[in-house]
């Protein structure tokens, strides 16, 4: 399965730092789920398939495993965490906390351009839909919730929330493909956020912010009953 889902990948020697380059692919594969919780991770594996040495590999994991993305067990190898519900719930806090905040400064001082552009990256979520194309459906998501802050020249206040909200974005991805949360309903608040921008109501964009972060922990009871072995339902030291 390893060699399936990685044997594709390789790193770039222009690419930059090579253990920066592994961090990346194998975060982006353990977030997205195609690396699911529980799979092993060997070094040397990993190092064969990836087309680099052990080195890059050892450094990639170990930043991995400060991310709660993979256990280091010393004797027993590295595995893919299971997903963390505390912390989904503390990455959807954080995430509240700061675009509330950047929907409330959005709608005061947007400009015409920024909206525009808002509702393009909705209308392209739009078509990801039809085209059943989760993957691009979630992409367009974060450049949605980009647009939010570059609008007030606050694209920093989106970046501290990358790993803070790693958990969350499993979730995520494992929410789409059975309609747990209905894409049709996170593409109407989206619209509700950017109405409410768009007519320089901040109350009102701020309630549709709150709203539509308050999602995925309706939709989270169904995915953990349906993928019990994917989560920690008691946290692991």
């Amino acid at each position: 399965m390893l060699a399936e889902i990685l044997k594709p990948l390789q790193v770039s020697p222009g690419g930059g730092p090579m253990g920066q380059q592994v961090v990346s692919l194998l975060r982006d594969k353990i977030v997205t789920n195609e690396l699911p919780p529980g799979q092993g991770l060997s070094e040397s594996d990993l190092a064969s398939l990836l087309g680099v040495s052990r080195q890059p590999v050892r450094e990639a994991l170990i930043r991995l495993a400060e991310g709660g993305l993979v256990r280091i067990l010393p004797q027993r190898g590295t595995t893919v965490s299971r997903i963390s519900l505390s912390q989904v719930a503390g990455g959807r806090f954080v995430r509240d906390a700061v675009e509330r905040a950047v929907v409330r400064l959005a709608a005061l001082d947007a400009d015409s351009a920024a909206i525009d552009a808002m509702h393009s990256l909705i209308d392209r979520q739009e078509e990801a839909i039809r085209r059943e194309d989760h993957r691009a459906f979630l992409e367009f998501d974060d450049a949605l919730h980009l647009s939010f802050a570059e609008a007030m020249g606050q694209k920093s206040a989106w970046s501290t929330l990358a790993d803070v909200k790693l958990q969350m974005d499993r979730v995520r991805y494992l929410s789409l493909p059975t309609d747990a949360t209905p894409s049709r309903v996170l593409i109407a608040q989206h619209r509700a956020i950017v109405a409410a921008i768009a007519r320089r109501d901040p109350d009102a964009a701020e309630e549709a912010m709150r709203q539509h972060l308050s999602e995925i922990l309706a939709s989270l009871p169904r995915i953990v009953q349906r993928l019990p072995d994917y989560f920690e339902t008691v946290e692991q030291p």
